[in-house]
């Protein structure tokens, strides 16, 4: 039974101390996850959902589904957006929903934005997925496991029609986040740890239909390691993006995205981790919807790579 309570610790202690956000492949295409700066600078009222399942074939694997719209307003130099999220692991469940405010300095080639993101997020364990060999072990104790708590994410992001630079951290209040009772029944906090960001990204025309576009992302979080997404992906015609994303810890991402109508935008990733859970798993899946609508005040950039 000390295992299955190991298993618990380990578990909240992942949350506690590791890469605490969700990882996604399709960050590019909406970077409002990642940095609340980001919002606005798609010039139209955009909307997001995007669904990824983690590790498929592996019980209790990752699940996320997260929800973003952004959009200027009539004074271009304010945008607002509202991003939420639930993402899953086995019995542990996280989710939330952020409040975004960005400010926009605006040139003729492209606009600098301050962001701010804040809002609440929930965690919960639910013991009743948990499948123990003696529920009446004394080391066994299924209490409620809970905690509602606020949280403020804060951005800076660059944008012209070449390239893109950004910079933000999330969970900067560090909030305790979740409780469980130990061995000897003290009430023990799990804490949400302060994420930062490095994004950068640029688009080089090959020919009139086909551009290419690198970009990276840099993690970081105290007791992890640095975390490197390089993705090289191409545009053809202005309606299919073709690429391939490299992450550390020996993880390759293939993904694709189509305009299926003039407003809508069509994403799909696979991700193949080369390491000791490849044996185990069929790759890691992510679908994204996305709609971009004019309401006509906006100043339209085309052609757009970002």
């Amino acid at each position: 039974m000390k295992k299955g309570i190991l298993f618990i610790y380990l578990l909240i202690a992942a949350s506690a101390f590791g890469q605490q956000d969700p990882l996604f492949n399709q960050y590019m295409f909406n970077k409002l996850v990642v940095n609340p700066a980001y919002a606005g600078s798609k010039e139209v009222l955009a909307i997001d959902i995007l669904d990824r399942r983690q590790w498929t074939g592996i019980k209790g694997a990752p699940t996320t589904i997260t929800f973003g719209l952004h959009t200027p307003l009539r004074n271009p130099k304010v945008a607002l957006g509202i991003y939420g999220f639930k993402d899953a692991l086995g019995p542990a469940v996280n989710q939330g929903i952020m409040g975004t405010y960005a400010y926009r300095i605006l040139f003729p080639e492209g606009s600098f934005s301050f962001g701010l993101q804040a809002g609440i997020k929930y965690f919960n364990f639910d013991w009743n997925m948990l499948k123990v060999k003696d529920p009446d072990d004394y080391f066994f104790y299924p209490t409620e496991v809970q905690r509602i708590v606020p949280d403020v994410n804060l951005g800076i992001y660059y944008q012209s029609s070449r390239m893109f630079m950004g910079l933000s951290s999330k969970q900067l209040l560090e909030n305790e986040y979740g409780t469980i009772k130990n061995e000897e029944g003290v009430t023990s906090f799990t804490r949400l740890m302060r994420h930062f960001y490095l994004m950068t990204g640029a688009a080089f025309p090959i020919t009139e239909k086909i551009i290419f576009r690198p970009s990276s992302l840099v993690k970081y979080v105290k007791n992890s390691p640095i975390q490197l997404d390089l993705n090289a992906s191409v545009l053809f015609n202005d309606i299919f993006w073709l690429g391939v994303s490299y992450r550390t810890r020996s993880i390759v991402a293939f993904l694709t995205e189509f305009r299926i109508a003039s407003n809508i935008r069509l994403g799909y990733s696979l991700d193949i981790a080369f390491n000791e859970l490849q044996p185990f798993n069929y790759g890691s899946h992510e679908i994204r919807l996305g709609f971009d609508v004019n309401l006509n005040y906006f100043r339209i950039k085309t052609p757009r790579y970002f």
